[in-house]
């Protein structure tokens, strides 16, 4: 301290110590470290705010999802970000009136375009954090994106609003209900049927509150004895076969809300979810009365046919047409299920393949949907098969048919299904140079059917094996032998009745239970037998018998070469050669006729890929047009085959198919396809693809030079 004269007299000193300041120092910066790692880890965008809605620190979600820079954030209010100017006034609003009021806020939404980003729905999760002994705060502010998610909900109400579109489209009675029978869907066909209102039976009754209760009882009381179970009357006894797997088709009487009362045919199916836990009932209800008066019609010519003897003629025509009729309604009634059922898949598998992509759930949705579809259109074409039998109105086209071949393409298409099962087929002698006189196509579908059921109610390691011998002198028997669990005798008894599955009541094995009846009638109607012979525990002999062919046997590759070479002589004046790979002899000619209509291009044909590759590169043909399904390789093996081989790699060559569904026409395309073309042929589309084709080719006048 220095005096007025500025003579020192004193020194005042003082020392601050700085440790705490320091420690301080090193605990915030800690602190701030720590708070910047745990926002990091988080996986949603996440950003920090000071009390002035300033950013202090967000994470790379952030950066990501609204596509900034840290530069262009931290230090810049929350509402123009980056001098974008992002103007939200919900945003305002929740900063402004909602949080200086509460604490939390949780699932706010903002609906924005974002600049450089588009349009994005964001729920916001805020909350103010009070540091102690601070008065001002800091505001965590967690976002999600939730447009994906806002757009799939968006197309899940839309496949709702579709589905109960094509439920109201049909006109057979539709009825779902949930597990425990209460009625969740009630189409229009329903309200017609039973002038009840969907308003007044959904969430509210279930199917047996508006059938016969009498006959509901009568039904308990019978399954009771059946299955030795006692059964409670009411819904349980309704879907009580269902809900063990069991598809059920059954009569009852439904009462109408005026009181009166009509007998229908009802088909039972229990809908499961991905666990195969029962979800609910679905119930297809047709109007029995024509059938019913049918029936009583043929009954009342029965009696008159004991009565009078002489009307035995007349009694018999009456009831010829009563069985067309019958006949007739089962057919009508298909074609009736049919329709809507092809609009249900059609547009499942849009829905399955559609963009975005469907969610999980969505997904496992669609699949039963797709199951329950498939296995119902298989149960159509099985029941429209029959009605044109017993209607008299299915065409056989009986001629001389390659045994060895026709096993061969059976052994290729029950390949996969006894490779998934485990089973072993053994075709044994196949190799015949004899012929059947049979239809083709429905031979093979008898022998399908028949390794079908015997893979599928085999024993897990099991073996099939296909025997042909000769039974009488123009005669053949072919046998599919199978190592199986056997039939009991009560059982082979009633083997050929519809809607009888082998007497596997409890098995897991889906099927219609109509194959064999089906299979009976066309062997039957092509001049053979049909017939089975079980041992329990041993397994089953299911044997067909066919008529050989009396016809000499043809060298079909030295007659197609003959036919080649005569037709390069016959055409040598045209200018294009078109080679059409097919086994179809139908499609065959269709094509045929259509060429003939270009005199400046002449056909050659193929019956396999194999041999359709062999002629494209003996004769080099301009067009090579090439179905999918044949038999030896594919199409697509074929083309690939074609496409590899420097010599056929410049023929364009055009797909003509009945696979049509977008998957297969992408797949074919993206296997060397120039163009696909589906069946039935779009004469129009035919001739115009194939001009263009004939465009890339070189005509045959050139090659010669």
């Amino acid at each position: 301290m220095a005096r007025s004269n500025g003579t020192v007299v004193s020194i005042f000193s003082s020392i601050i110590d700085g440790t705490i300041a320091k420690q301080l120092k090193t605990e915030i910066q800690d602190a701030r470290e720590y708070a910047e790692n745990i926002v990091e880890t988080v996986r949603k965008p996440l950003v920090v705010l000071d009390s002035d809605l300033r950013i202090i620190s967000a994470n790379n979600n952030f950066y990501e999802t609204f596509d900034v820079t840290s530069g262009e954030t931290i230090g810049k209010f929350i509402y123009d970000l980056g001098n974008r100017q992002w103007n939200i006034p919900a945003l305002r609003v929740l900063f402004e009136n909602i949080l200086p009021n509460d604490t939390v806020f949780n699932g706010y939404e903002v609906d924005h375009v974002f600049p450089g980003v588009g349009r994005k729905i964001i729920m916001l999760n805020a909350r103010q954090i009070y540091r102690k002994n601070i008065s001002a705060h800091i505001i965590l502010l967690a976002m999600e994106d939730i447009t994906a998610r806002r757009r799939s909900e968006e197309e899940l109400i839309k496949a709702g609003a579709l589905q109960s579109a094509i439920f109201n489209s049909v006109h057979f009675s539709s009825i779902a209900t949930d597990a425990k029978g209460v009625i969740q869907i009630f189409n229009v066909g329903a309200e017609r049927m039973m002038g009840y209102s969907a308003a007044e039976v959904v969430n509210k009754i279930t199917p047996a509150d508006i059938s016969d209760p009498e006959e509901v009882i009568d039904r308990a009381n019978a399954l009771s004895l059946e299955l030795e179970t006692p059964i409670t009357p009411g819904f349980e006894a309704l879907v009580f076969k269902a809900s063990r797997g069991i598809e059920d088709i059954y009569e009852l009487t439904y009462i109408r809300k005026d009181g009166s009362r009509f007998p229908a045919v009802v088909s039972v199916t229990a809908l499961r979810d991905t666990h195969a836990v029962i979800i609910g009932y679905l119930l297809i209800c047709s109007d029995n009365t024509l059938r019913r008066q049918i029936e009583a019609e043929r009954a009342e010519l029965n009696t008159l046919l004991l009565d009078k003897n002489i009307e035995l003629e007349k009694a018999k025509v009456m009831a010829e047409k009563a069985n067309q009729a019958k006949s007739e309604f089962l057919s009508n009634m298909s074609h009736e299920l049919r329709t809507p059922l092809g609009a249900i898949l059609g547009f499942a598998q849009l829905m399955e393949t559609g963009t975005p992509q469907p969610t999980p759930a969505q997904k496992r949705s669609i699949e039963q949907i797709l199951k329950a579809g498939w296995y119902l259109l298989e149960l159509i074409n099985e029941i429209l098969d029959l009605a044109l039998i017993e209607s008299g109105k299915l065409s056989l086209s009986l001629e001389p048919v390659s045994l060895g071949e026709l096993l061969r393409e059976c052994e290729a298409m029950i390949e996969t299904l006894a490779r998934k099962r485990g089973i072993s087929v053994l075709f044994g002698n196949t190799d015949h140079s004899c012929s059947i006189h049979a239809d083709q196509t429905r031979t093979k579908q008898v022998i399908i059917n028949l390794l079908s059921n015997a893979i599928k109610y085999n024993r897990l390691g099991g073996k099939v094996t296909v025997v042909c011998t000769p039974c009488h002198p123009n005669s053949i028997r072919i046998s599919i032998v199978d190592t199986g669990y056997g039939l009991v005798p009560e059982h082979l008894a009633q083997l050929f009745q519809p809607f009888n599955r082998l007497g596997q009541k409890a098995n897991v094995e889906e099927g219609t239970g109509i194959g064999l009846v089906v299979s009976k009638r066309l062997v039957e109607l092509m001049g053979g037998v049909i017939g089975v012979e079980s041992t329990v525990g041993k397994g089953s002999v299911f044997w067909i018998e066919l008529k050989l062919s009396t016809e000499p046997q043809v060298d079909v590759s030295a007659m197609e070469s003959t036919v080649l070479a005569d037709q390069l002589v016959e055409d040598s004046s045209m200018r294009y050669t078109l080679l059409y790979v097919e086994d179809n002899p139908a499609n065959l000619m269709l094509v045929e006729d259509l060429v003939k209509r270009r005199p400046d291009i002449r056909m050659l044909s193929a019956q396999d890929g194999i041999r359709g590759v062999e002629i494209a590169r003996s004769y080099q043909p301009d067009v090579i047009l090439m179905d999918i399904n044949l038999p030896g390789i594919s199409g697509l093996e074929a083309v690939k085959i074609l496409k590899e081989d420097p010599s056929t790699a410049h023929i364009p060559v055009i797909a003509l198919s009945a696979n049509a569904v977008p998957r297969d026409i992408d797949k074919g395309l993206e296997a060397g396809f120039f163009h696909y073309l589906t069946k039935p042929i779009r004469v129009i589309e035919f001739m115009d693809t194939l001009d263009v084709a004939l465009k890339f080719a070189q005509p045959e006048s050139n090659k010669r030079r």
